[in-house]
């Protein structure tokens, strides 16, 4: 009855409408655009025909794509066209413009101008990396809606790993994180070789595990060129065993700063998780510091913001993406000066040897600094 209950639980969060790119160079000017360039190892998927679906590909295919953020939203919401109806670009998340690169290189030089235009003396990059049961669309406009809804400064790129994109595809997505590392690893490179002086890697959820291989292959092959780059990483509500995430940091070294861990202890995607696991907990609904005080990390608990699934707080909650916008960036304020931590946030902060934990409540404002 058990494994029934949870089959059900899975299916049911797994439901709803599936994201998909709808083309409409018409709508420009209606929603606020968000250009994402993509990196994906996916390919042809054999059930569905999409050109980029499940199936893994040993071939990165390079592109770009202009996403129109609706108006008419509330912060943290992605609406997809609904079958039936017509397209809404006040609504709905579609996509402007869509360009393919030819080759790594072509990549690269249109990479590059869209970080000069930043006339930054560091330009920065932003990496997303999905997590499990997404498609294609879904991570892009993700990507975009975080974008949009932080006021990310950074040159927007998404890396798309072959996920299932089902709610039962679990065993498959963890094969293919395995899969999908010298993927990233390799678009890790061609952002640095495009002139990113700064490169902030954000993962979700199964995505977190891709990042920490990645992250220790550049360390095993002492790619200090590519690694010192690195100046951030969060990981939101990762799905991680504990164990393998602090060989892998141990591995890895002195951890990219700041390194931020966002947990839930109310996260139900995580709980069944670990019941597929046949574990405890994973990284993202630790309740204590105390299981990574070895390590120098930022653990962020948003169980205070959870709803629904709560699996992507800081993605889906209004109010922690305000709060995260007033804060600037999440990556500056989560410096290492814990004093500042405690003024920009509302909450307790407790340090466990290396290791420091904010428990985030809610606030009505944020005094200025």
């Amino acid at each position: 009855m058990r494994r029934f209950i949870l089959v059900a639980l899975i299916v049911v969060a797994g439901c709803g409408e599936r994201g998909a790119i709808t083309l409409m160079p018409s709508a420009k000017g209606v929603g606020t655009s968000e250009s994402i360039f993509i990196g994906t190892t996916r390919g042809p998927d054999p059930e569905t025909g999409e050109a980029l679906g499940r199936a893994r590909s040993g071939k990165t295919t390079y592109m770009r794509l202009d996403v129109s953020v609706p108006p008419d939203r509330v912060d943290g919401d992605i609406t997809w066209p609904t079958p039936g109806r017509p397209v809404d670009p006040t609504k709905d998340f579609v996509t402007l413009n869509a360009v393919a690169f030819d080759g790594s290189a072509n990549f690269r030089r249109n990479l590059a101008a869209a970080l000069a235009r930043q006339k930054a003396a560091e330009p920065e990059a932003i990496i997303f990396v999905h997590g499990f049961d997404n498609n294609f669309a879904e991570g892009v406009y993700r990507l975009a809606q975080l974008g949009h809804d932080l006021k990310l400064k950074g040159t927007l790129i998404h890396y798309s790993w072959p996920s299932r994109a089902s709610a039962l595809g679990y065993v498959y997505d963890r094969d293919s994180v395995m899969f999908a590392r010298d993927g990233l690893t390799n678009l890790i490179n061609q952002v640095r070789a495009a002139g990113a002086r700064r490169i902030i890697i954000v993962a979700h959820s199964m995505g977190s595990m891709l990042v920490m291989e990645s992250l220790r292959d550049l360390a095993i092959a002492k790619d200090r060129a590519t690694f010192s780059r690195i100046a951030a990483v969060a990981l939101l509500s990762p799905d991680m065993d504990v164990d393998v995430f602090r060989q892998d940091a141990q591995r890895i070294g002195p951890l990219p700063q700041p390194f931020m861990i966002f947990t839930s202890t109310d996260d139900k995607a995580l709980r069944l998780s670990a019941f597929l696991t046949g574990e405890a907990n994973r990284v993202g609904n630790l309740a204590s510091a105390a299981n990574l005080s070895d390590l120098k990390v930022t653990i962020i608990d948003t169980t205070a913001y959870s709803t629904g699934m709560g699996h992507f707080n800081i993605g889906d909650s209004p109010e922690l993406l305000r709060l995260m916008t007033q804060l600037g960036s999440a990556y500056a304020a989560m410096a290492n000066d814990q004093s500042r931590r405690t003024g920009l946030l509302g909450g307790a902060v407790l340090t466990v040897q290396n290791a420091t934990q904010i428990i985030l409540s809610p606030v009505a404002a944020i005094a200025d600094q």
